[in-house]
């Protein structure tokens, strides 16, 4: 099996394991000095990150540019899809927004979308000797075959090799596997190189026979069965992760989350998952909100509906019983606006256009715009209960937030854009409340703890986000290293030594 310079990772189901094997894969090779990059022809996200070359992309192609050693950039991930409602999803073309589309509408737009696919493979294989593709979904979803840019669609325009990742923690593997495969046509068929099984916990003698009957059955290789790694971290591509490292006998602080329907962005969390003195909960927009200390209004694809959505369930009501009882708010991106008087949505930007009243927690006015701001920054708390500590963090949002009526507030932060300065965020009268449009607060250590600080937490502890994420890309590749085949190695090394297998 000879791997020229492309190779294609597609799932048999969602969160089969592509993410994490493409980013696996990633840092194998850029382990051994090849220069890889990462790519997903089109990804489905409301996790997304800025690039440095001011577009956005997912939060998952971001995690293996980073497994590369590379900064995120745009061409890894061309089509961006960002839901803003069950049939309709704001279409990002290399980093850049250019319409809100119904599914049928997209479905009649992706032969354009894959000129831009093509386009982005084309220069990255300009420039790097290896790619490593992550797919959507499933290959083997009959409606969604015609025009596909996604899976086998990408991969026959690309003549690239595949190799298919089941989850067999799910429960039936092969039937994933060999029905996957049987629904591909001849062509496709033909570029599958081998299958990986993800997830597994046991004896691999008490599965031999199942790979066994696998190969004979499809007459293509299993290059490795992965095992299932306790307590493994990374940044998540969609899907909450509710996965928590507390440390039941240290003083404990307590984070409820709302999840919002199109909660956005929700990474911003992850070091609280990591924080051995916090107990982070998630909490349905329907449920009663928990007594805890701290209430954090996340991100929001469609602001709107989601502050509706949270209306007609109560939360305007149980935050401001939280607040009676001295409890702290935080509003981050979405969340922030949702805490002013009222956000205007003229252009029908994430619905249709109308207005609606905030939860009045500040005098402050939101109108979203076409033009979407996509920014890394760097700031500085401004305000005296956060000690002057710094952070680094990004902007994404289409909206403009200012006072009404001569209203006056201290601002959260001070920030700076290539030596360009501006302040973000409010911070109410008797210090319970503050909001921003910053994503990020949490990953440096400095910024989260005073931000914790504030909340009530007195002892500091340090997550330290970038080391534990390297550390566990590089215990990925090293379990990739001991599990996948030695042959199917050295073919993407383009090394032939004698290792055996």
């Amino acid at each position: 099996m000879k791997i020229d310079h492309t190779l294609m990772v597609q799932g048999t189901t969602s969160d089969a394991g592509k993410s994490v094997l493409v980013a696996g894969l990633c840092r194998l090779l850029h382990r051994r000095g090849v220069e890889v990059a990462p790519f997903k022809p089109q990804n489905m996200a409301l996790n997304s990150a800025v690039t440095v070359d001011g577009g956005e992309i997912g939060r998952s192609q971001a995690l293996q540019a980073i497994a590369c050693s590379l900064e995120p950039h745009t061409d890894f991930n061309p089509v961006l899809l960002k839901p803003s409602s069950d049939t309709g999803a704001q279409v990002i073309i290399h980093g850049r927004a250019i319409d809100a589309m119904e599914a049928q509408q997209f479905h009649d737009y992706k032969k354009v979308a894959m000129d831009a696919v093509l386009q982005s493979h084309d220069r990255l294989k300009n420039k790097y000797k290896k790619i490593i593709v992550e797919g959507a979904g499933s290959p083997a979803e009959i409606n969604l075959r015609e025009n596909d840019i996604a899976n086998m669609g990408f991969a026959e325009s690309a003549d690239c090799p595949v190799i298919i990742i089941a989850d067999i923690d799910r429960g039936g593997v092969f039937a994933h596997l060999v029905g996957t495969l049987d629904l591909l046509s001849p062509s496709e068929q033909k570029r599958v190189v081998g299958f990986v099984i993800n997830r597994f916990r046991g004896d691999i003698a008490l599965l031999q026979s199942g790979l066994d009957w696998l190969e004979e059955r499809t007459s293509k290789p299993v290059i490795g069965v992965l095992p299932y790694l306790p307590d493994f971290y990374l940044d998540a591509e969609d899907a909450i992760c509710t996965q928590q490292f507390t440390d039941a006998d240290s003083e404990q602080l307590s984070v409820v989350v709302p999840v919002l329907p199109r909660i956005s962005n929700h990474t911003d969390f992850d070091v609280l998952r990591l924080h051995t003195n916090v107990d982070l909960q998630f909490v349905s927009a329907g449920q009663v909100c928990p007594p805890t200390d701290l209430i954090i209004i996340p991100g929001s694809k469609n602001v709107r509906a989601d502050l509706q959505h949270l209306i007609e369930n109560g939360w305007q009501e149980q935050i401001q019983k939280h607040l009676r009882y001295g409890g702290k708010l935080l509003g981050i991106c979405g969340g922030y606006q949702m805490m002013g008087a009222v956000i205007h949505d003229p252009d029908g930007i994430e619905d249709t256009p109308g207005s609606i009243d905030g939860f009045g927690f500040f005098d402050l006015e939101t109108v979203l715009e076409p033009v979407k701001q996509l920014r890394n920054v760097s700031g500085v708390f401004m305000h005296k209960a956060f000690s002057g500590a710094s952070l680094d963090g990004y902007e994404i949002h289409c909206g403009r937030t200012a006072p009404v009526g001569g209203a006056v507030y201290d601002a959260l932060l001070q920030c700076s854009i290539d030596g360009e300065s501006y302040t973000d965020g409010v911070v109410s009268d008797d210090g319970q409340i503050i909001g921003t449009y910053l994503h990020g607060l949490f990953d440096k250590p400095d910024s989260a703890n005073v931000l914790l600080r504030w909340a009530g937490l007195t002892d500091d502890y340090r997550v330290e986000l970038s080391e534990i994420r390297e550390q566990q890309l590089n215990r990925l590749a090293d379990m990739l290293e001991a599990h996948l085949s030695h042959a199917f190695i050295d073919d993407l090394l383009d090394s032939h030594s004698p290792r055996g297998e």
